[in-house]
């Protein structure tokens, strides 16, 4: 029995939803092979900080499509392992400011080489333009889940 367009979508997400969970294994792999003490999550954290360091609080829960009370648990525990501080934004007591310390700035260096190592292996036999296919499929599929968001 062929396969309708719908179960060819729920197969296709179901693959990425495995390669995802294979990214965060190798990554996790790697951080314990070292035995640096985070969790993915805490990683996704710092990898949006290495971009910009010195973010509010909310707006790193946007990037990361996290709710205010896990960013804030992801933080205090990063905050624990002296990575990150949090402090009030001068301009609004309200907003928390995160920034990196200096062990949380010297990760990058570690992490980052596991990272393009981890897309290298993962994009062994793979030609680009199939990746970009991709990357217009995703966004088409959020598009159709969310058009207010694309507009």
């Amino acid at each position: 029995m062929a396969m309708t367009k719908n179960d060819t979508l729920s197969a296709f997400t179901m693959s990425m939803r495995k390669a995802m969970l294979e990214f965060k294994s190798f990554l996790r792999n790697k951080l314990k092979e070292s035995n640096i003490d985070l969790t993915f999550e805490m990683l996704q954290v710092l990898i949006e900080l290495w971009k910009k360091d010195g973010v509010n609080q909310q707006e790193l829960a946007n990037l990361l499509h996290k709710d205010k009370a896990s960013l804030t648990y992801l933080i205090d525990n990063l905050s624990k392992r002296k990575l990150v501080q949090r402090f009030e934004d001068p301009n609004d007591r309200r907003n928390k400011i995160i920034t990196l310390l200096p062990e949380g700035s010297r990760l990058q260096a570690v992490i980052l080489p596991w990272i393009d190592e981890m897309y290298t292996v993962a994009g062994k036999d793979i030609p680009v333009q199939l990746i970009k296919d991709g990357i217009l499929l995703f966004e088409k599929i959020q598009s159709n889940l969310n058009p207010s968001a694309h507009s």
